[in-house]
């Protein structure tokens, strides 16, 4: 009898708290914005303290791990991208269960020393983990065998500076930008097969290639980084896909473009949009960069960020602001609030509805890594290894400050209570 009590104590003690999230299956987590509900997490760490495991990884990398269960993916490549890797860890222990290569190159395009060959985050779920490097290859494998279950490599696309564009999956759909110096276009596979269900040009006509009146060079401004999104807009999915000079809506199942906004003056979008409150935030990317929030339009409505808003359109740019504007780091919508961290390593808060400044902060250090929200705190993860907490409020509040060893530019996940961050050399389990 007593035991009985007991069991169902233990129960009702389980049920009666908050359940953590063991899977992050996808780059900035299980909804894609980078936040978490998962309480428990550590506040404070070093290469001495609250470590549960560290694995050294081999190659040069910045793609973002994957969780689902208790196995945790990445992608490699070696430094000259000849050789692709697929690397499965276990998420207990960090021991490596699986590292296999995917991809041979013979003549691997060009990547400048800011990207790697393998740098967007594959994305995975029960039974199956997809991983992209861009043109060079993409794959999908049984993640109990490791079985390759279909492969594509007849994409075109001259990534100029490199991949860095992260798949998602939707419904069936396995969902990627492709957008380089000659070709940009977003397709859509069949999961199951990885056969092309649809594939879309990018619309806008790159008419004008300069930057504030100066040319530059014609591949930067067509090219792109960012990584789709689905959002639920005035109760019609939404694909949400940044491009060179435009962020795009789509029909997700067709690829019908349902609206765009163009900017013109700015290139080389590297981040994945946010929406909430009935908006969409997005950075523009590189030249006179902006933060862009952006009333959903109808279909076939266009608009310009930097003319008024043509009469009779709905499509708006609600507000937009050029300070301290993030060009890698992507931005993080917590309530009615929205965080950034540029990538000179200055902070803002912004009432998200507004625009208006809450808070703007020098944190320091520099910054490619997407901010993390758990918890009512903003987690910053910089290139020199140090991870600042800060107060997810209306007034900054810093919190915590940590180090490690060498330098994120991989976005960390989140599984039960403990962190799992990817650093240019280790992969680490943080937690207390």
């Amino acid at each position: 009898m007593m035991r009985t009590f007991l069991c169902w104590g233990g129960l009702l003690a389980a049920l009666s708290l908050p359940a953590n999230e063991i899977n992050w299956p996808q780059f900035r987590g299980p909804r894609g914005d980078g936040t978490s509900t998962n309480t428990g997490l550590p506040l404070r760490w070093s290469e001495q303290r609250n470590v549960k495991w560290k694995t050294a990884l081999h190659g040069r990398a910045w793609a973002s791990p994957v969780i689902w269960s208790n196995q945790i993916w990445l992608a490699t490549a070696t430094e000259n991208g000849r050789e692709l890797f697929a690397v499965c860890l276990d998420r207990d222990t960090g021991q490596i269960v699986r590292d296999q290569k995917l991809f041979e190159i013979e003549k691997p395009q060009s990547v400048p020393a800011f990207n790697t060959y393998a740098s967007p985050t594959p994305v995975i779920e029960e039974g199956r983990v997809y991983v992209t490097f861009g043109a060079p290859g993409t794959a999908c494998l049984d993640t109990r065998t490791g079985h390759v279950l279909w492969e594509r490599r007849d994409f075109v696309c001259n990534h100029y500076r490199g991949a860095g564009s992260s798949p998602i999956l939707h419904g069936d759909l396995f969902i990627m930008n492709f957008d380089g110096s000659d070709r940009q276009f977003i397709v859509a596979l069949d999961k199951e097969t990885g056969r092309t269900v649809w594939q879309k040009p990018r619309s806008i006509d790159f008419k004008d290639l300069g930057v504030d009146g100066q040319p530059m060079i014609e591949g930067d401004l067509r090219k792109g980084f960012g990584t789709c999104h689905v959002a639920l807009l005035d109760g019609v999915r939404t694909l949400l896909s940044q491009g060179a000079k435009a962020l795009y809506a789509y029909d997700p199942l067709t690829g019908e473009e349902f609206w765009r906004v163009e900017e013109r003056q700015n290139h080389s979008a590297s981040t994945r949009p946010v929406a909430g409150l009935g908006l969409v935030f997005a950075p523009s990317g590189w030249g006179s960069g902006q933060v862009l929030a952006i009333r959903p339009g109808r279909k076939g409505e266009v608009v310009d960020a930097n003319q008024p808003k043509p009469a009779g359109t709905k499509l708006e740019v609600v507000w937009k602001t050029k300070r301290n504007v993030p060009k890698k780091p992507s931005l993080t919508l917590v309530g009615d609030l929205l965080f950034g961290i540029d990538d000179n390593g200055v902070a803002t808060c912004w009432e998200a509805k507004t625009g208006t400044v809450a808070w703007n902060e020098r944190i320091g250090g520099n910054y490619s890594a997407a901010p993390m929200a758990v918890e009512a705190r903003l987690y910053f993860f910089s290139e020199e290894g140090k991870t600042t907490v800060v107060a997810a409020t209306r007034e900054f509040k810093k919190l915590a400050e940590s180090q490690l060893d060498a330098g994120f530019m991989a976005s960390p996940a989140v599984t039960g209570k403990a962190l799992v961050l990817r650093t240019r050399t280790h992969l680490y389990r943080i937690e207390e």
